[in-house]
């Protein structure tokens, strides 16, 4: 990644993972494993009914907190649904958006995903929007315009200010808990293209300054070959954030990163 112009970010999305009970050791352990420098941003991702131990747990860490999904309505007559100001009210810094398992369990479109940023975005909430290509589209050379049309929908309506307090998360989805993973110049290519559709749209300075991470299946073994290319600024870890000691390690590879920048 380039330092000069972003900050490392590891987020930590546990899916439909981890009991509320089961929180606070998960903190404890985490806490002890963390390196003292603080090379990057580290944040967890949890089901909400896991949320609120998550704050008591990490209150006097450097862990920021988020949400998985988010509903796009203000509020009314939704039953299930979370909105944007509810998790603003409870502190939390992050939100996911537009995940694939989201767009395909839930037959999310890119107009739904467009909606929850722009509520999260309007709560000051930063939503890490994910967006990526199946292996059927990958094969018919598809990628690029997919992740093209996926990250202006996603966007739309957004000034450059606050396009510049998104992350991005390309996450192949024919890489997500398969155990295969891009090669780290194929994830490099990725990430360098989404810069680039935001540069064409919103301008230099602010695609410089946006974070892009990686979101298919980083592990402790190539989070540092990985957060060596310089448009690949952290990474989402999904089965990986579950296990304190491989999580740490993570997060230490951008120390490595830094160290060989």
């Amino acid at each position: 990644m380039n330092k000069k112009y972003r900050k490392a970010l590891i987020v930590g999305n546990w899916k439909m993972n981890m009991l509320p009970s089961e929180v606070k050791g998960y903190v404890a352990a985490l806490r002890g494993l963390l390196p003292r420098q603080k090379t990057c941003d580290i944040a967890v991702c949890a089901p909400y009914v896991a949320i609120p131990a998550l704050i008591r747990a990490a209150r006097d860490t450097r862990l920021g907190i988020g949400a998985q999904d988010v509903s796009a309505h203000e509020g009314g007559a939704y039953t299930g649904e979370v909105s944007a100001a509810m998790l603003s009210d409870l502190g939390l810094k992050y939100c996911i958006a537009g995940h694939s398992e989201c767009r395909r369990y839930h037959n999310e479109r890119s107009h739904n995903v467009n909606e929850k940023v722009v509520a999260l975005v309007n709560e000051g909430i930063t939503p890490i929007v994910c967006v990526g290509e199946t292996e059927i589209e990958r094969s018919r050379s598809l990628t690029l315009d997919h992740i093209s049309y996926q990250v202006k929908a996603a966007l739309a309506d957004l000034t450059g200010a606050q396009v510049r307090r998104c992350v991005i998360a390309y996450e192949p989805i024919w890489a997500i808990g398969t155990g295969k993973t891009a090669t780290a110049e194929q994830a490099q290519e990725i990430c360098c293209h989404i810069r680039s559709v935001i540069r064409k749209e919103y301008g230099a300075r602010i695609a410089r300054a946006v974070c892009i991470l990686y979101g298919g299946s980083m592990n402790a073994d190539n989070a540092a070959e990985l957060l060596a290319m310089p448009d690949i600024d952290g990474g989402l870890i999904g089965s990986a954030s579950l296990r304190p000691e491989e999580f740490a390690k993570i997060i230490a590879a951008t120390a490595q990163e830094e160290a060989t920048a």
